[in-house]
This record gives C-alpha cells, sequence and structure tokens, in this order.
C-alpha cells in the first residue's frame, strides 16, 4: 500500500484564467463561483477531494489585481499571499496561448522555495492547436517548475495527470480533514456565494464590482433552510439595475440560487433575496470585515 499524502495546494493566478472552475472540477462540487466576468471569486475557498490515500486540499485565491488599489482589491491581494506562506504546492493557473507581464507579477508572490506546477487551462479554446507546444516550450524558458501540465477545466481533461504531479509534492501527512468534508466553509458562506454568483452571470456589464451579499438570517428547520440576504450596492442606480422592472432581475437571481443552494444542502430552501445600499463599502476595511472578507 502505497503511504498516506496530505497538504494544501494554492490554485493562484491573473483574473479570469478559471481558477475557480478548475477547482469545481477537481473537486466534483460547486463550491466556488464562476462567471465570464474576471475578479468573480472574492474569497479564499478552500476544496478538498480526498482519494484512498491522499487528500488534496485546494484553496482557491481571488484573481491577484494589479491594476486597482482600492481597500477590497487590497484585502483580497492580502489573501492570496497569505494562501501562498501556508501551502505546500502552487497550481498557477494561465491562459493557453496568453502570457504577459500580469502572469509574470503573480508568479513572482511564490516563495523560491515552493513547489510551483503551471496548469495551462482553456486547452480546447486554443484555435490553432498547433501553438500548444511552442506556447509550452516558451513557458519552460520562464523559470524552474515542478511541471507544466495543459488542462481543460471545463471538460476535465488532463486533471488525473495534474493530480498525479500534485501528489508528488505533497508531505507525508495523515489526513487534515474527515474523508466526507468538501469544504472548510460553512452553509451560510455558501449561500452568499451563490446569490452573488447570479448577481454577476444575470447583471452582465451592467453592474460594477461594488456589489456583495450579507447574509442575515440562516435558520435550519428541519430539512427546511430559512435564509434572508442582502446584496449590498454602493449608490441608489445600482440598487435599482439588480431589482429590475417590477423586481423581476432579483426574483430571478433569488430563484437561480434558490436551485443551487438546494442542491448543494440536499434539502428545500426559502429564500428571501433584498437590495439595500451602503455608501463606499468597497473601500471601508472595517465594513469589509463586518460582510465577511479577511
Amino acid at each position: 500500500m502505497s503511504e498516506i499524502r496530505s497538504g494544501q495546494i494554492a490554485i493562484i493566478g491573473r483574473p479570469n484564467v478559471g481558477k475557480s472552475t478548475l477547482l469545481n472540477a477537481l473537486i466534483g462540487e460547486k463550491l466556488s463561483i464562476v462567471s465570464r466576468r474576471a475578479q468573480t471569486t472574492c474569497h479564499r475557498i478552500m476544496g478538498i477531494l480526498t482519494r484512498a490515500d491522499t487528500q488534496y486540499v485546494f484553496v482557491d485565491t481571488p484573481g491577484f489585481q494589479t491594476r486597482y488599489g482600492n481597500a477590497l482589491n487590497q484585502v483580497m491581494n492580502r489573501g492570496v499571499r497569505q494562501a501562498l506562506a501556508e501551502v505546500d504546492v502552487v497550481l498557477f493557473v494561465v491562459e493557453a496561448g496568453r502570457f504577459d507581464e500580469r502572469d509574470r507579477a503573480v508568479r513572482q508572490l511564490v516563495p523560491s522555495d515552493c513547489p510551483l506546477i503551471i496548469v495551462v487551462n482553456k486547452i480546447d479554446q486554443l484555435k490553432d492547436k498547433a501553438r500548444l507546444l511552442p506556447f509550452l516550450a516558451d513557458l519552460a524558458r520562464e523559470g524552474d517548475f515542478a511541471a507544466i501540465v495543459p488542462v481543460s477545466a471545463t471538460r476535465g481533461a488532463q486533471l488525473d495527470e495534474l493530480l498525479a504531479e500534485t501528489r508528488k509534492h505533497l508531505p507525508n501527512n495523515e489526513f487534515l480533514f474527515g474523508e466526507d468534508e468538501i469544504t472548510d466553509r460553512s452553509e451560510r458562506f455558501l449561500a452568499a456565494e451563490y446569490i452573488r454568483e447570479k448577481l454577476f452571470r444575470l447583471i452582465g456589464d451592467e453592474l460594477p464590482y461594488a456589489a456583495t451579499v450579507e447574509v442575515e438570517k440562516f435558520v435550519v428547520d428541519g430539512e427546511l433552510r430559512r435564509i434572508s440576504a442582502a446584496i449590498v450596492v454602493d449608490r441608489e442606480g445600482h440598487k435599482a439595475i439588480i431589482i429590475g422592472s417590477g423586481g423581476e432581475t432579483v426574483k430571478r437571481i433569488a430563484s437561480e440560487a434558490r436551485q443551487d443552494m438546494e442542491r448543494m444542502f440536499g434539502g428545500p430552501v426559502f429564500l428571501e433575496v433584498f437590495v439595500k445600499v451602503k455608501s463606499g463599502w468597497a473601500d471601508d476595511e472595517r465594513l469589509l470585515k463586518s460582510l465577511g472578507y479577511e
């Protein structure tokens, strides 16, 4: 029997390279929210995959932001740095065919003594497949990496190969979590994240990033969960966009989020969603802490 290995693995990269999609594909559950918009992930999220002799504890991080310096982005960047200081292996996700100074800036954050695996994601979206091998060769010249693994997170391609490479660098530890656990996050946290995902997906480019979700009530009554949540925005104009004509937009956000919650929680959910204004919330560190930002 092979030795037991267990450890923490950070998933890092610039915004919108598919980090959260990769985590969900590896775990086989929808833990980290995704949308086509960059910077959808705002919190560190831990996803746990347990195999017979290995426990992979993945830490999905927000995309490291180099362009904007408000308090929210500073908090998210701090979360990336903290994650890197605590892990055994780093998965550095890049987009197939694209590698530039933004990626290099993220690369510089990784401690020199930490094994670094480059995960080349979205290989299925590379129109000219002949570009892949030269691109991988160019990446290899960017530094000394433990491995370079091309994958498609959306199609599940090459994920077993990625896990095998990752396992080589995990310490010989007992499991850090129970074998049936898939995340360290609470149902309350996941409920807020599902609402935030629908907000980004349904509103699209109309809504700036100055919106978050605050769960004000989460009560478990037998198999039923009663949840009341506020979408917090920066301006009255944003509130009107989210509510929509006749309240249709916020109703749809609530309906679609509730369906995700019921699948994850395994029972019925009564969900109430409303919108409130807290001006300047994204640039107020005390308010960010009250909203759950670390």
